[in-house]
């Protein structure tokens, strides 16, 4: 089954292969705005001055953000770009319906 093909059962979960690169790169962005979130619920739990914690609730906001941007362009490239060169144009809708949600 290729990646990113719906499997032969009722259940239709679609996959993704990621190169040993971009996995590493997802993860380790992912690890760094889960020690963000921990240290905000750290900030509120001693009782941290409230700018301060805004502060880095913004930066680890930032950083979803980043995370978000960079898995975007990468399922354009490689998934979006796949299923259009396969002639699956149902691709594009998707597309638009997972950046009207990015964009509330």
């Amino acid at each position: 089954m290729a990646a990113g093909s719906a499997p032969d059962c009722c259940c239709h979960h679609r996959t993704k292969e990621r190169t040993p690169e971009e996995y590493k790169d997802l993860i380790n962005r992912l690890s760094r705005i889960e020690g963000q979130i921990r240290g905000l619920k750290r900030m509120v739990e001693e009782g941290a001055y409230c700018p301060d914690i805004l502060t880095q609730s913004a930066a680890a906001g930032s950083a979803l953000n980043s995370f978000n941007r960079v898995l975007m362009a990468n399922h354009i490239r490689t998934c979006v770009a796949d299923d259009i060169r396969e002639g699956n144009d149902e691709t594009i809708d998707e597309l638009l319906k997972t950046l009207q949600k990015l964009m509330k």
